[in-house]
């Protein structure tokens, strides 16, 4: 029996260029995208999803042609958030996947869409003992394609919702080099905010632009009187910024209404005039002006 080294060249397997076509597809699908902004945390339990839910929202209000990308392959939620489940009959068109539409005509790509059940876990092997190496590998190669297989069409935004961690930006950046910037995410707790920081400074040292820091759960509103209360004991998230260097683009309330829907619509295409609302808003105004300058 020839083993690997045996065999002359590739042993016909044409890898370079498989890997050549791959590049080229994913360069010809994001070459339709004007901007592509990942929504990042470090921590989990911020409200990632949820606010990067309703910043497609607002900027779909706007006119734009938005897409996300539910690049928490372990964890994903855009689907379950915009209305399209995993029981969605994805369609082949041409070379490539089309996306689910969600709400307000949000073109989505989630692992949640690929699965049988929705509380099918994703496993990337049978085997115990599968080496952190090897997973990340395989994460790595999914986002990949399912970047490259979809047909996102043309798009202003393609939003990029991250898993907690600061290490995935890593792969974000060597697919997406023209990553117009990643959005920084905490709530003032001083665990989450100890834990962005780290997430910032990575950032900082691979030159991937900020737009800037969000604090969430700032404060909790009553949706019936719009008063305002403290939410989490922590230091001002304005300090965290103005030692980080970065801008503080956004300090939205928590509202319990965030997880409830009543019609069907996004948080902020139904609540777009209250105090949350209003928030989300004056925080896309900022990343339009990052994008757009």
């Amino acid at each position: 029996m020839k083993t690997y080294e045996d065999l002359e060249g590739d042993g016909g397997s044409d890898i370079v260029g498989q890997v050549v076509q791959l590049g080229a597809k994913l360069r010809s699908r994001l070459d339709k995208v004007k901007y592509k902004v990942a929504l990042m945390s470090g921590k989990g339990g911020v409200g990632k999803s949820s606010i990067t839910a309703n910043i497609a929202s607002c900027l779909a209000d706007r006119g734009n042609k938005v897409g996300i990308l539910d690049a928490d392959l372990n964890g994903p939620s855009i689907g379950h958030l915009l209305g399209v489940g995993n029981d969605i009959q994805l369609e082949m068109k041409g070379d490539g996947l089309e996306p689910g539409i969600g709400h307000q005509g949000i073109r989505i790509m989630s692992m949640d869409m690929l699965v049988k059940t929705a509380d099918t876990p994703v496993m990337w092997t049978e085997e115990a003992d599968a080496t952190a190496v090897w997973v990340s590998t395989m994460e790595s190669t999914a986002i990949r394609e399912l970047l490259a297989d979809t047909n996102w069409g043309e798009l202003d935004y393609l939003l990029i919702d991250m898993p907690p961690g600061s290490d995935r930006i890593d792969n974000i950046r060597s697919l997406i080099p023209e990553l117009a910037g990643v959005v920084e995410i905490t709530i003032p707790s001083p665990l989450s905010q100890h834990i962005v920081t780290k997430s910032i400074t990575k950032n900082n040292k691979m030159g991937v632009p900020i737009i800037g820091l969000i604090e969430n759960m700032a404060t909790y509103v009553c949706p019936h009187c719009d008063k305002e209360g403290k939410l989490f004991d922590g230091e001002d998230v304005h300090k965290l910024s103005e030692r980080k260097d970065i801008p503080y683009i956004g300090k939205i309330p928590f509202d319990t209404r965030v997880s409830r829907s009543q019609s069907g619509n996004l948080f902020y295409k139904e609540f777009k005039d209250s105090v949350t609302g209003k928030a989300i808003a004056e925080a896309v105004d900022n990343i339009e002006k990052f994008t757009t300058k």
